[in-house]
């Protein structure tokens, strides 16, 4: 398990994206793709199938307890989509992470996770992450994460009528923190992913990553 440090080494990038109906996007296709797997949209009756697509290392689900049924990846992104009415409506958001280079498959598998994980317990929603290697083109290094979550809170019965943030574990924080729309405050976000991985991962790491510890 990981856990955030601030001497730890810096991750060069984090991108938080909104799945939008606006833009012609859904939930659905959007994680059948990052996740290499094949869904159908109950919305549009449209299948995703990314089954034979390479370079996927893994693929996970984490949601809060109780929640076991968003665990089921179609039944997770098809009640995603139900919850929405709007046409404009956001039904997801994802964080594009840059993972180091110098990390293991199984480092970064943990490493992936427990943000998935940190994400859930604040925000109390699923969270659907995929990681992947990098492209056959381009540089070689480029392990990289794709972490989609819900934009409601998850639980028992299905996904809330509140936003996640409304509902947020740590009510305390300051609004500052939050975006206005209703999700994790970019800036913020950026800032803790920063703080990731811990001492223990640079450990275990080769020597010349030290360079990239801070002080």
């Amino acid at each position: 398990m990981f856990e955030k440090d601030a001497s730890a080494m810096p991750i060069y990038h984090l991108a938080v994206k909104s799945v939008s109906r606006s833009t012609g996007r859904s939930a659905v296709a959007a994680i059948a793709y990052r996740a290499g797997g094949c869904l159908e949209n109950e919305r549009d009756g449209l299948v995703q199938d990314y089954t034979r697509r390479s370079g996927i290392e893994d693929a996970f689900i984490v949601v809060p307890q109780g929640a076991e049924w968003a665990e089921d990846r179609s039944a997770l992104w098809n009640a995603a989509e139900a919850a929405e009415k709007r046409n404009d409506a956001k039904v997801a958001r994802e964080y594009e992470l840059g993972l180091p280079a110098e990390l293991d498959a199984g480092q970064r598998r943990d490493l992936v996770r427990a943000f998935a994980e940190d994400i859930r317990d604040r925000y109390g929603v699923a969270v659907d992450a995929a990681i992947h290697a990098p492209h056959d083109y381009g540089d070689d290094r480029n392990h990289h994460a794709h972490v989609m979550t819900t934009t409601r809170v998850v639980d028992a019965d299905g996904l809330g009528r509140r936003r996640a943030s409304s509902t947020c574990v740590h009510r305390r924080q300051s609004r500052s923190r939050r975006s206005g729309s209703g999700g994790p405050n970019r800036s913020t976000m950026r800032w803790n992913w920063r703080r990731w991985p811990s001492g223990a991962i640079i450990a275990a790491i080769p020597a010349k990553a030290s360079r990239w510890s801070q002080p």
